[in-house]
């Protein structure tokens, strides 16, 4: 039998940080609690940028200052081979930077309480 009582209960209240999914823990989070897949292609103009918005700070870094300069190399270097035409491997090497920044989840959380205005 079930019976309605207005007795405060028990249990102790939860935390949010109790219930929160531990691969989620120490995540970015933003004003609007989600990354946008659009804005970070557009940062990917810039190959690494749209990576470093979506919360991949490491895999930004590394496209940014260690990738994007040894494409741009090797695309030199085959084109000197293949008269001029290594030089649209560079399209290929952008586009695949713009879809897998596309592809990748967030590492931005959103937020899972409403904590409301505080005055």
């Amino acid at each position: 039998m079930l019976e309605y009582t207005d007795a405060p209960s028990t249990s102790t209240p939860v935390t949010a940080a109790e219930t929160a999914d531990p691969a989620q823990l120490g995540r970015l989070e933003t004003a609007e609690g989600k990354a946008s897949d659009a804005v970070a292609v557009l940062l990917s103009v810039l190959p690494g940028l749209g990576h470093i918005y979506k919360g991949h700070r490491l895999i930004g870094l590394l496209l940014l200052f260690a990738g994007t300069p040894m494409a741009v190399a090797l695309a030199l270097l085959i084109a000197t081979g293949t008269a001029g035409f290594g030089i649209g491997l560079l399209p290929v090497y952008w586009v695949a930077v713009m879809v897998h920044v596309y592809a990748i989840q967030d590492r931005v959380v959103t937020p899972e309480v409403e904590e409301g205005e505080e005055y």
